[in-house]
């Protein structure tokens, strides 16, 4: 098995379970708090590129993924107005970042300094990419939540592993195309562009399949009592 496979089942494996383990010792607040920490960090990882699968990707899908199934067990135990809370969290947190980011690097660094170029490196955003990012962040998670809402209602709270999987794989493909299309089409030409959105597809898809059963362990795990 190619390296970068096993090592993206690794943080599947771990960044999901963190989830589940948020919800379990923290509660809904757990999962409130998660979504703006993702965010954050799938914004910085999202600089480093990556094979998968034969395709280029860059990193902080799964990471982006996770926030999908933070804001489904909200809405499956907590309700939808509570998972919209935690997407409005997250998108101020992500705006936070970019504006703190960008002040820092404007800093003169010090003689001493060692940081200051790396930092340039990981904190240089188009302003171009940065709008897209925040805008396709609020408008898919506020979708995902919107349609597995309605998707509970319709099958009467039954199937929740259809909903899920519905729900969040349409929107994470949903929002990254879109995002690909808003930050790079002109930069790039469209098969470029329509070849990077597929090729993180592939990754989300098979991170949106994979928390299933970490949705299920959130939801039958943590007792009714302890919401």
């Amino acid at each position: 098995m190619n390296w970068n496979i096993f090592i993206l089942f690794i943080e599947i494996f771990v960044t999901f379970g963190t989830v589940v383990l948020a919800h379990k010792f923290f509660g809904k607040y757990g999962l409130l708090a998660w979504v703006p920490i993702a965010s954050i960090l799938a914004n910085i990882m999202t600089a480093k590129t990556i094979d998968v699968f034969g395709l280029s990707s860059t990193m902080g899908t799964v990471l982006f993924a996770s926030t999908f199934l933070a804001t489904d067990i909200l809405t499956e135990r907590y309700g939808k107005k509570f998972a919209q809370k935690a997407v409005f969290m997250g998108m101020f947190s992500v705006l936070f970042y970019i504006i703190s980011s960008q002040i820092a690097i404007r800093y003169v660094p010090s003689m001493f300094d060692y940081a200051h170029d790396s930092m340039v490196t990981i904190f240089s955003l188009s302003l171009r990419i940065s709008i897209s990012s925040v805008i396709m962040y609020f408008v898919a998670n506020m979708a995902d939540v919107f349609l597995y809402d309605k998707l509970k209602a319709k099958m009467q709270g039954k199937n929740m592993w259809l909903r899920n999987n519905v729900a969040t794989i349409l929107c994470n493909c949903l929002e990254n195309f879109l995002f690909m299309f808003m930050a790079f089409i002109g930069v790039y030409d469209l098969k470029t562009v329509i070849i990077m959105a597929l090729s993180t597809s592939v990754i989300e898809i098979i991170a949106g399949i994979c928390d299933t059963p970490f949705l299920y362990l959130a939801t039958k795990w943590i007792p009714k009592k302890e919401d």
